[in-house]
Parts: C-alpha cells; sequence; structure tokens
C-alpha cells in the first residue's frame, strides 16, 4: 500500500478536533509510510539501551503532525514523544505519538501506529489511531461510541479470566520491571487464560481491548502518548481503564491496566499483586 484510505465516516465527521486529527494523522501516516516501504536509518536513543529505537520517521512524523495543528489551533499545546513539550495542565492540548512502536517499524513488522488525541482541560475530548501499513483506523469523540471502519467497536464480553485472550506490554527496562511484567503473566496463565499476546505497540493495543479481541492488557510503564487517545476509544467502546493500582490514569508516566470492565478487579488483583516499586 502506498496511499492511505481515510475512511469515508471519518472523512465527513462533523467534530472540528476530530477533522484536525485526521488531517494530522494522514501526513503523519503518509511519513511513516514512506519510510516504511522506502527505508530509513534506525538509531538508538539511550547509549545504556541500545534496544529503545527511533528514527527519522518518528521525529518527521512529528513535524508534520505539529504542522497541520498548529496551522488550525495556533494557540493550543501540543505534547510529543520526540519534539513538542506542550504543558499537560494547558487547556488547549494535543498529545501525539509520532510512531508507536518504533521496534516494530525497524523489523519491517507491519503493527504500529500514528496516535493523536485532543484534550481540552486535561479530559479527552476525541482520539485516533491509525496503523498506516494496514490502513486501520480507529477513532471516538467523548460521548459519541468508538469506531472503526464500518461498524462501532464494543469491549468483549468475558466475565472470567479464563475467557479471555490477554495482551502486555514490557518497558524497555530489563530488570525488575521486566521481573513483574513475567510474574503477573505467570499469574494470568494460573487462572487459565486463553493466551498472552504481546504486539509491541500500545496504541493499537487499547484498541484492541475495545474490539473485544483482548479481555485485558497491562504494562508497568507508559507514556501519555502511549494511551492519550486510545483511552477514550476504549471508553467509549464500554471499556475501564486504571493504573495498575486502579487509581485513575495521569498525564505521566505511570502503569496502565485496561480490561472489558467485568474483568477489571481480576486483572487489578494480578497486576498491583507485582507491581514494582515507584
Amino acid at each position: 500500500m502506498n496511499q492511505l484510505t481515510v475512511p469515508s465516516e471519518l472523512e465527513h465527521h462533523a467534530h472540528s478536533q476530530l477533522q484536525v486529527a485526521v488531517q494530522a494523522a494522514t501526513a503523519g501516516a503518509q511519513v511513516v509510510l514512506d519510510f516504511y516501504r522506502q527505508g530509513v536509518q534506525i538509531r538508538s536513543k539511550d547509549p545504556q539501551a541500545t534496544y529503545n529505537l527511533v528514527s527519522d520517521a518518528d521525529v518527521q512524523s512529528e513535524q508534520a503532525v505539529a504542522r497541520v495543528i498548529n496551522e488550525r489551533f495556533p494557540e493550543h499545546a501540543i505534547l510529543g514523544e520526540e519534539e513538542q513539550a506542550g504543558d499537560v495542565r494547558s487547556e488547549h492540548l494535543w498529545i501525539v505519538d509520532p510512531l508507536d512502536g518504533t521496534n516494530n517499524f525497524a523489523h519491517q513488522i507491519p503493527h504500529f501506529a500514528v496516535s493523536i488525541a485532543y484534550y481540552h482541560q486535561g479530559r479527552a475530548v476525541c482520539g485516533l489511531v491509525v496503523n498506516p501499513a494496514r490502513d486501520d483506523w480507529y477513532w471516538a469523540v467523548r460521548d459519541q461510541g468508538a469506531f472503526c471502519p464500518g461498524r462501532r467497536l464494543r469491549v468483549s464480553s468475558d466475565q472470567e479470566l479464563n475467557q479471555a485472550m490477554v495482551g502486555c506490554g514490557f518497558y524497555y527496562d530489563r530488570g525488575a520491571m521486566m521481573e513483574a511484567t513475567l510474574a503477573a503473566i505467570h499469574d494470568f496463565f494460573k487462572c487459565d487464560i486463553h493466551g498472552i499476546r504481546r504486539f509491541g505497540t500500545a496504541a493499537l493495543d487499547l484498541c484492541h481491548v475495545a474490539d473485544g479481541l483482548y479481555g485485558a492488557f497491562f504494562e508497568y510503564q507508559l507514556q501519555p502518548w502511549d494511551f492519550a487517545a486510545a483511552r477514550l476509544i476504549l471508553e467509549e467502546a464500554g471499556g475501564r481503564i486504571s493504573d495498575g493500582h486502579g487509581h485513575e490514569l495521569p498525564l505521566a508516566t505511570t502503569s496502565v491496566l485496561a480490561t472489558n470492565g467485568l474483568l477489571h478487579d481480576a486483572g487489578l488483583a494480578i497486576v498491583e499483586r507485582h507491581h514494582p516499586r515507584q
């Protein structure tokens, strides 16, 4: 695929901030897609963790997204993973992950995303996640539901962990946090879950909970740009999301547990039991 196709129901959506998110995501995703097809040099963000990768695709995608937002809303703040350092306390705040799943991208695995959310006074108003490699789109506007092309998203109806597939993520730390994640996975398996999946793109993982593919997803460290858009998509699909202690998610570095709601208490019992000290 060389060009993105914006779903018709999204292209003609009446919500003004979502329309800007669509335009910005299209610009950023096209940058990512072009690099994916043509190749890009990958480098490490951290000399002590050479597997924490970044590329020109991340940087240029964020720049493309920011240009669209700044043109339409020059007074709004933008918080992004690479260069945009907007204050989370801003009244009007856009939170951008220009390339979630850089390690997948670097290895030509077609599972990565551009994620854009608009927050007003600290509250998510709309969110959009797109996987450019698959032309997969997910979006939500508060109190209007969550959607992908052609249908509304709904979380699964699993009532027990032994009915569910569980997703997880590993932060770049390969010490205590990795051991905590493995211990939690062990306890999930003891509950006879159907399986564990780790696909490496938190924004898409949360959308997959929203779409009923997972009953639950957890990760012990994520950044606001990882979940800012997908949390609203999940909530509008009927799901529940919290930190690993059951508290409201902050717009800060945090652990995350996302479920269909019915499994939240059971998932929280496991995730909190092994939660790394912070």
